[in-house]
């Protein structure tokens, strides 16, 4: 079977177990393809995270692809119908680990630029390449630090489309032009432990927080807008008790907002504290935020991304902010435009993870596409 150089490449990719933080030779492997185009590659690495920024070209604009050659654990590979790290195409799909979640939109990436670099020697602007190895773990010494780098520098990105696995059934179906914040809260409720026997002598903390937390779980946070869905809370970890006669003394609870720009970190934040004093409890609250929301209007990527994918498919493209964080959350602050346009994600951090092997191809074809309305 005689594979095109995107399947090639994704396949050599995928072969490297680059669990998170462990690049594990994807970004020299794309570096060496890069280099010959005139890329001039640049290792940033923080802590235990291998970082690439790769540019092709001094002046503005900068069209930058974002991405990530870490993938999630695998789980058992018993469970796997082909190794994880053995790709293999069987009835027209490619599958490993990374096949979908990116490795294969980094692919698409590095031939999309192959073909425009020969056919556009002389092109305007500059391309670039920002690469982390920890998109999918803690994100704290990946693309966050790239990006304070090129601040400090004041290398700025006009435009940055990340390969994030954005379609649901074909495509280019959808393309993410935003993302809603993240906002993770840690609460500790303060009881008294005692026996169950003697209820009288302790203060159950489960007991005392169920009011508040059911008022926070039906709170209603805000209506969404034109771009983005109603803000969520969901409780994602409660923890109490040491034993079947024994009354806990504390209640750990986790919970998430993905919010919306109806709402602040800030604004959020308050809100729950003051359900909290409603219901007169004792605790200790802690916040991360792992991102603010973003938005990319209608402009230049945006249209031109959308004339790619109608180009090359045929098909009509709906923009969407829905969906967990991504790396853009880093980028979209500086002022550049972002979009995430990717392949399937029906498959994403998943037993036997795969992709249409075909959709490379076109993913890589609309890369072309997006990079000769822009900078040809």
């Amino acid at each position: 079977m005689t594979l095109s150089p995107t399947l090639e490449l994704a396949m050599d990719l995928i072969r490297r177990r680059s669990v998170t933080p462990d690049d594990a030779g994807c970004q020299e492997l794309m570096m060496s393809r890069l280099a010959p185009l005139g890329f001039a590659g640049e290792n940033l690495r923080f802590g235990d995270t291998d970082n690439l920024w790769a540019r092709k070209g001094k002046d503005g604009p900068v069209l930058a692809f974002a991405g990530h050659t870490d993938v999630v654990p695998t789980g058992p590979e018993k469970n796997w119908a082909y190794a994880p790290f053995d790709p293999v195409i069987r009835d027209g799909y490619l599958y490993g680990r990374g096949a979908a979640d990116m490795k294969g939109s980094l692919a698409a990436f590095v031939t999309a630029c192959e073909r425009f670099v020969e056919k556009y020697p002389e092109h305007r602007g500059s391309i670039a390449l920002l690469i982390t190895s920890d998109e999918e773990g803690p994100a704290q010494d990946g693309t966050v630090k790239v990006i304070d780098t090129l601040e400090a520098r004041n290398e700025k990105i006009d435009w940055c489309l990340i390969g994030e696995p954005s379609s649901t059934h074909e495509v280019g179906d959808i393309i993410k032009n935003g993302r809603r914040g993240s906002l993770h809260g840690y609460l500790t409720v303060h009881g008294v432990q005692g026996h169950v026997a003697y209820p009288h002598l302790a203060e159950n903390p489960v007991h005392l927080a169920a009011p508040a937390l059911d008022a926070l779980a039906n709170e209603f946070w805000d209506n969404g807008n034109d771009y983005f869905p109603p803000t969520t809370f969901q409780i994602t970890k409660i923890e109490a008790g040491t034993g079947s006669n024994v009354i806990p003394g504390e209640l750990l609870v986790h919970f998430n907002f993905r919010y919306c720009t109806e709402n602040t970190a800030e604004s959020l934040e308050e809100r729950v504290v003051a359900i909290l004093e409603r219901h007169k409890l004792k605790y200790d609250l802690q916040w991360h935020l792992s991102g603010r929301p973003f938005l990319t209007d209608r402009g230049a990527l945006v249209t031109a991304s959308q004339n790619a994918i109608r180009r090359i498919t045929g098909r009509e493209t709906e923009l969407s902010t829905s969906g967990g964080t991504s790396d853009g959350r880093f980028i979209a602050p500086t002022g550049a435009q972002v979009v995430e346009l990717g392949p399937l994600n029906a498959t994403i951090h998943k037993v036997d993870e795969c992709v249409k092997a075909e959709d490379l191809d076109t993913l890589s074809a609309i890369y072309e596409e997006v990079l000769v309305e822009l900078l040809a």
